[in-house]
């Protein structure tokens, strides 16, 4: 898939730390399915760790499940805020010498790279860090990778939208009838921020001047948007997840994907141990598991989301990511320039200020 390496490449140019990182240990340890070069007892004696992730609760609830069954001496508690909202919390908590995450999870590039201008990444070379593409890695390696990929669309309940009617592509969004029922995203969503940026580039510049006479309505969680749009007080999910579009339709609630013309838009879900972590070996351990097969199989059952890693099958029910077109930034240094013009124009259409 070119567009993760054009847009990752320039992403990871933009930042480099001057420390140098560990590197990885002469004689990894073979775990259940990984390597790891972190002291397993002592991460065992640790105990606890502690995440920091915008997936919903139930999902970083059965991702913790998954992690506790391998390794039972080690209790893993976790915080949920859309990314912007994390990212603030964090930054107070650092900048009041408090240190709570042992691992961290954004979706969010802007804030990624922030992070590590500030050296909040612990710098870990990680033994599986191998797999994993150079352009699904930050440059220096060892600090944070791709998690995944969130694919988003649009969604509707067939049960209040016949399928004739509903849209077939993004423009079809921007159609009258859809005024005053159609959700989107908060300003705090990476996601949203990337769909603000490439609707503009590959449907039309004026886009979202458009999308403003729908009055949309804009939700913290993809799950507030597909649980409104089930129940009916909603017709239309604009920046639809392909994950909460497999997740509710699992469950057997109504509910249809759309497939946009243009292509869907696709961002990056990063993850890093985070320096001076109260856990330090528990956190190795988790991210050598994350990254692995294991890990990486847990992360796309528990979110439906798709892996980067070789070998890693779609989420259960879902089209592998190459059935889609991907729309994604392909240099990263423009994208991150238009976040503050983004929040500021995103929170006027959605009527936040």
């Amino acid at each position: 898939m070119s567009w993760f390496r054009s847009a990752a490449i320039a992403a990871a140019m933009m930042v480099a730390v001057p420390a140098a990182q560990a590197a990885t240990c002469a004689n990894p340890r073979q775990m259940d399915g990984f390597k790891t070069c972190a002291n397993v007892e002592a991460a065992e004696a640790e105990g606890a760790l502690t995440l920091y992730s915008p997936d919903p609760e139930t999902n970083q609830a059965n991702l913790s499940k998954a992690f506790m069954e391998a390794f039972p001496k080690i209790k893993v508690t976790y915080l949920r805020l859309q990314t912007g909202a994390l990212y603030a919390k964090l930054m107070a908590e650092r900048q009041a010498n408090v240190f709570t995450p042992d691992v961290l999870t954004l979706t969010d590039m802007t804030f990624t790279l922030d992070f590590q201008k500030r050296n909040g990444w612990a710098k870990y070379d990680s033994p599986e860090m191998a797999a994993y593409k150079p352009e699904h890695k930050s440059s220096p390696e060892g600090q944070w990778f791709w998690n995944a990929v969130i694919i988003a669309g649009i969604a509707y309940n067939p049960t209040t939208v016949k399928p004739e009617d509903a849209p077939k592509s993004w423009a079809d969004a921007l159609d009258p009838r859809w005024k005053g029922v159609i959700n989107a995203k908060v300003s705090n969503s990476g996601l949203q921020h990337l769909t603000f940026e490439m609707l503009k580039q590959h449907v039309a510049p004026d886009y979202w001047k458009k999308f403003a006479e729908l009055s949309p309505r804009a939700f913290d969680s993809y799950v507030q948007q597909f649980d409104r749009t089930v129940s009916g007080q909603d017709q239309i999910i604009h920046t639809a997840q392909y994950s909460g579009y497999l997740q509710f339709k699992a469950k057997g609630a109504p509910i249809a994907f759309v497939n946009p013309k243009e292509g869907v838009t696709a961002a990056p879900t990063m993850a890093g141990a985070v320096d001076k972590a109260p856990h330090p070996e528990a956190s190795k351990l988790y991210l050598d598991w994350l990254m692995g097969v294991p890990g990486q199989n847990a992360y796309v059952k528990a979110n439906s989301l798709h892996s980067v890693r070789d070998g890693v099958a779609p989420p259960p029910g879902g089209e592998p990511a190459s059935a889609f077109k991907l729309l994604s930034p392909t240099d990263w240094d423009a994208f991150l320039k238009t976040h503050r013009a983004f929040v500021q124009e995103w929170d006027r259409i959605v009527g936040m200020r």
